[in-house]
């Protein structure tokens, strides 16, 4: 049910309160399931039709969803909540029952602070994405193994391709090897992305950021990509780019490096492209969907369909297509489409 009302306000962008009561007893009791038979009756009785109120967690913790709220003052509703669900409790629990409830208040949208460490987001109002049926869990151990086994090959088999480009990146401009920067992964969890770099050090990234900020909201226009006449949803002409590293952008060598990160398990070799904090801040809600069902990858259904030349809601879209639908299957058939869209040069720059 809080899956389906997130998706909702998605749509009509307009925000719930989910509202937890907590008996502070976990362990199933003739004291405790009286006290929480009595919070059940007084709730029902004085909500509205359209709250949706259950179990949270079964027989412990009572979970109230208020739907379709007119927020003016986010913290004055809160206080009204509280006061009116206080008054409630008060006149059918006994001082005792009363004084066991912990109450607590989960508003979605859920505030992103993209300055935060670790996970922006808010676990509670997320239960659906830390569960799965024995099913799930199995594909996602065998996701895994595909993940370390496939990761080791590569970083083997690419052992003196990755000593070529590092001297080659060495010698041609100043500054380390590698790209190191923080990207969201997966829950919203940020980690250390690596890659080859390919621009020269101490540039300004607001370039970049002023530019993502407009493709997410659908004013970026498509760029002439080396004079074929194609198009595509990236900075072109970029100076800060070095000769080396064009050449790694164009053939996605400057990408090796993330093997790394498959291997640690940061990323997946199959998923959405882990994105930048800048990129997450100025997500619609409904974004934030390709950073929370799934690990980001290596490669996916946007490197596969197009890649830089799909617009970024489209982009989304292919990454919640592939959240809804993987299976271990659907990934080998974009692994072994991958070379074919890497040597074409398919939408990239």
């Amino acid at each position: 049910m809080i899956s389906i009302e997130r998706k909702r306000t998605e749509r009509s962008r307009t925000p719930f309160l989910l509202m937890l009561l907590d008996t502070g007893n976990h362990q199933i009791s003739e004291k405790n399931e009286k006290a929480l038979d009595n919070i059940v009756s007084a709730l029902l009785a004085s909500t509205r039709e359209t709250d949706v109120i259950g179990w949270y967690k079964s027989r412990a913790t009572v979970g109230i969803m208020f739907t379709e709220l007119v927020v003016i003052d986010k913290n004055s509703l809160l206080s009204t909540m509280l006061t009116r669900v206080s008054s409630t409790l008060r006149d059918n629990l006994t001082f005792e029952q009363f004084n066991q409830i912990s109450i607590s208040f989960h508003f979605f949208p859920d505030d992103w602070d993209h300055d935060i460490s670790g996970r922006p987001s808010n676990p509670t109002l997320y239960p659906d994405l830390s569960g799965g049926g024995t099913n799930r869990q199995f594909l996602s151990g065998a996701k895994r193994v595909m993940d370390i086994a496939g990761s080791a090959l590569a970083l083997i088999v690419c052992l003196p391709l990755l000593l070529i480009i590092a001297a080659a990146i060495k010698a041609s401009s100043k500054g380390p090897v590698f790209f190191r920067q923080q990207r969201v992964g997966q829950h919203g969890k940020s980690f250390t992305f690596l890659k080859f770099r390919s621009m020269h050090v101490d540039n300004d990234p607001n370039v970049h950021k002023e530019y993502v900020t407009k493709l997410i909201a659908g004013q970026a226009e498509p760029k002439s990509s080396n004079g074929n006449g194609e198009c595509v949803y990236k900075l072109t002409d970029d100076d800060r780019i070095t000769r080396v590293g064009a050449f790694l952008r164009r053939t996605s060598f400057d990408e090796l490096p993330q093997f790394l990160n498959v291997l640690k398990g940061d990323m997946s070799l199959v998923g959405p492209r882990p994105a930048i904090p800048y990129e997450v801040a100025a997500y619609q809600t409904w974004h934030r969907r390709r950073v929370l069902e799934v690990k980001p990858g290596i490669t996916g259904l946007w490197q596969v369909n197009g890649r830089s030349r799909v617009k970024f809601d489209e982009m989304v879209r292919l990454d919640l297509r592939y959240a809804k639908s993987w299976t271990p299957w659907l990934d080998i058939k974009i692994l072994m489409r991958t070379p074919r869209a890497v040597v074409m040069g398919e939408g990239a720059y």
